[in-house]
């Protein structure tokens, strides 16, 4: 993600599945097969789990070697979940940061808009990419090796007005990545792949309350009273309280 984002300097769709099939050494290993996902065998289910403004992004993967290769020299390989972030939710580094010291993840990082305290109608995408190590010589077994859950924090942001109440954000399926560092002399190789999951995956939707315009004017007469009322209390305890000389 950090060389697309020194080209482009926000997060477009289009922009990054283009950056994805032509500036990506991506499938080009000549050790491993040109498409893994004709031996592999993967599947992911994802789901937002808690209630409020503060929840979790849970993916489920599930990895099994459909054809061992017996030839691959000594390797460690890593899954990387790059999620997408519309503007209506974001992820906070610092919570990312206390995962990795713990380590729940290998690495993490999120790019785009960091900033956590923009509404949605101010924010832009962002991106974050997990790294989630797997084990050596993966590929050289013939057996069902993972079944994991990545659970990443998720929290809305203050949306738009809506007369429904709600304003829907939908959070498209992960691009997945197995990154697999290869022993050979005089150097080491590391290849890249891009992930293709047995079962088409939906878009999840997360209804965030928003506040209705029609409700404006009461809402803003409500906030001045008890204004006015909250001063009025604290000039006559001041007024009440003054010493008497």
């Amino acid at each position: 993600m950090e060389s697309y984002y020194e080209k482009h300097e926000s997060f477009i769709d289009s922009l990054f599945d283009d950056f994805l099939t032509q500036d990506l050494p991506v499938n080009l290993c000549k050790i491993l097969p040109c498409d893994l996902n004709t031996v592999l065998s993967l599947s992911i289910q994802s789901r937002i789990k808690g209630d409020g403004s503060h929840r979790q992004l849970s993916s489920t993967i599930k990895f099994n070697i459909g054809k061992s290769l017996s030839q691959v020299p000594t390797h460690h390989c890593k899954f990387i979940i790059i999620e997408r972030l519309p503007s209506g939710v974001f992820v906070d580094p610092f919570e990312l940061e206390h995962l990795l010291h713990r380590a729940v993840f290998s690495d993490v990082a999120v790019f785009g808009d960091t900033n956590l305290e923009l509404p949605s109608v101010l924010s832009n995408f962002s991106v974050v990419e997990v790294h989630k190590d797997i084990g050596l010589n993966i590929l050289s077994h013939n057996k069902n090796l993972l079944d994991f859950t990545v659970d990443l924090p998720l929290h809305s942001r203050y949306p738009r007005l809506d007369e429904s109440g709600y304003v829907e954000v939908r959070l498209k399926a992960p691009d997945l990545f197995l990154q697999c560092s290869i022993q050979e002399k005089p150097l080491n190789r590391s290849c890249l792949f891009k992930l293709e999951t047995d079962d088409e995956e939906a878009d999840l939707t997360w209804s965030i309350p928003a506040g209705k315009r029609s409700d404006a004017g009461i809402v803003s007469v409500v906030t001045f009273v008890s204004a006015l009322v909250s001063v009025l209390c604290i000039v006559f305890s001041t007024q009440v309280r003054q010493p008497k000389f």
